[in-house]
């Protein structure tokens, strides 16, 4: 009897650890995506800042960044960067992740700094709001929901991929319609994503946290950061182009 409850003892403790593991976990993804947005939307701003003289007008920098050819680059640059770090994340430290991580947060700040030349400034403070209270509600259900969601999976990544597509071809097409269509989708595609995400993160914790490898801990909380923040930046972008005020 004395070894039976000494080991539901024992047992408790583990699962009170882990838990503890969990949120200080969470709470470093969440940290690490937040810092990643600020250095975003700080880029976005600062860029934008140069891009237009005080009469309204593009500077040199604004002509170069989105009107000559290297709006190409600017524009496909992050999805490029994505790709690259998701790739080489195994053969870094959790150290050098971290950086590299902020640095495609900036570059992100870059490659959307045009909005603030063709949104209102209240409407975008506004999207973004409205972004966060939906992201924080799917995150929160997709952390708490006993529901197993990991089949959603497979279907939102080919959705992503039409989006990129779909999105590539109304560069030449120009059609509103499709780029109506295109947001709506985007916005139902990444809101499923957070929730996805938000478990998946979870799950992979509670699996390898018996492991003790700080170090792939740390990794895993960058990557999560990064799915995260990916989810929000699309959705942000895809609500202010169907919400948001242009100038």
């Amino acid at each position: 009897m004395q070894e039976y409850v000494g080991a539901r003892s024992t047992a408790g403790i583990d699962a009170k650890q882990v838990d503890a593991g969990l949120r200080a976990h969470m709470n470093k993804v969440y940290a690490t995506m937040s810092v990643g947005m600020l250095i975003t939307f700080a880029a976005a701003w600062a860029i934008s800042g140069l891009a237009m003289d005080a009469n309204g007008q593009l500077t040199g920098l604004g002509q170069a960044l989105y009107l000559s050819p290297l709006k190409w680059l600017v524009m496909f640059a992050p999805l490029i960067f994505v790709f690259g770090f998701s790739a080489a994340i195994n053969k870094m430290s959790a150290a050098t992740a971290q950086i590299v991580f902020y640095a495609f947060a900036a570059t992100m700040g870059v490659s959307i700094s045009s909005i603030f030349l063709v949104f209102t400034g209240f409407s975008i403070i506004q999207v973004f709001l409205v972004t966060a209270i939906a992201f924080a509600g799917l995150s929160i259900w997709g952390y708490t929901t006993k529901k197993d969601i990991s089949g959603w999976g497979a279907f939102l990544i080919m959705g992503v991929i039409g989006l990129i597509v779909a999105s590539i071809v109304n560069i030449f097409l120009g059609s509103p319609a499709i780029a109506f269509a295109v947001s709506v989708i985007g916005v139902l595609i990444f809101a499923g994503l957070t929730a996805y995400d938000t478990q998946k993160i979870k799950t992979e914790y509670l699996q390898h946290a018996h492991m003790g490898d700080a170090e792939w801990l740390g990794k895993a909380a960058i990557m999560g950061a990064l799915n995260l923040y990916l989810d929000f930046i699309n959705m942000f972008m895809f609500l202010l182009q169907l919400l948001g005020n242009r100038e």
